[in-house]
């Protein structure tokens, strides 16, 4: 019997939005928590390996995500995306985590070099020009540049999204995003490549 109203629990969540699946975990709903990290654990990953370039920190790290999900769920106001909070959780992990690292520096060519096929325009990029001189660009900017631009084009995140994740003014995130684009349209041309932003 117990089985079988775990079973159902999972398959009325699959059809539910993210933001009610936060609402059934906070009421303790297991079953939740699974369909929600199905959904986003690749993308959660992903981002996290780019801030910590490491395999296995990454992985441990995205299971903290989703524990914290667990824990906190209901404290999730809604003012933004499920995923947008979780990235939020996860930047705050990574970050955390390469403080308590201080010897290990981030690889910014291998973050630059990874490809997320889910975002299209990230893809068509990288296929469409020289994915060295991008990578070589890339790592010319900012950390906080870089950020703004993995956020933007690696997930798709509105600059609303970004403001929030990273903890800045919305005017901020605009200003590092003009700022990034320029110095990227630069570095390229530099390279003999028109600049895709």
């Amino acid at each position: 019997m117990q089985v079988s109203l775990a079973k159902k629990s999972v398959e009325a969540s699959r059809d539910a939005s993210d933001t009610q699946l936060i609402a059934r975990i906070a009421a303790g709903d297991p079953g939740a928590l699974g369909v929600l990290y199905a959904r986003h654990h690749v993308q959660v990953y992903r981002f996290l390996l780019r801030l910590v370039t490491n395999v296995a920190n990454a992985e441990d790290l995205t299971s903290e995500v989703f524990i914290d999900v667990w824990k906190h769920a209901h404290r999730f106001e809604g003012r933004s995306q499920v995923s947008t909070w979780m990235l939020a959780i996860a930047r705050h992990k990574a970050l955390s985590a390469l403080r308590r690292r201080n010897d290990e520096p981030l690889d910014d060519e291998r973050a630059a070099g990874l490809v997320d096929s889910t975002d299209d325009a990230e893809a068509h990029m990288m296929h469409d020009q020289d994915a060295s001189a991008i990578q070589a660009s890339l790592k010319e900017l900012s950390p906080a540049h870089r950020e703004i631009i993995d956020l933007v084009y690696y997930h798709g995140r509105t600059v609303a999204e970004v403001a929030e994740i990273v903890g800045v003014p919305l005017n901020t995130v605009k200003t590092r995003m003009f700022h990034a684009r320029k110095r990227l349209a630069a570095l390229l041309a530099a390279r003999g490549l028109a600049a895709a932003a």
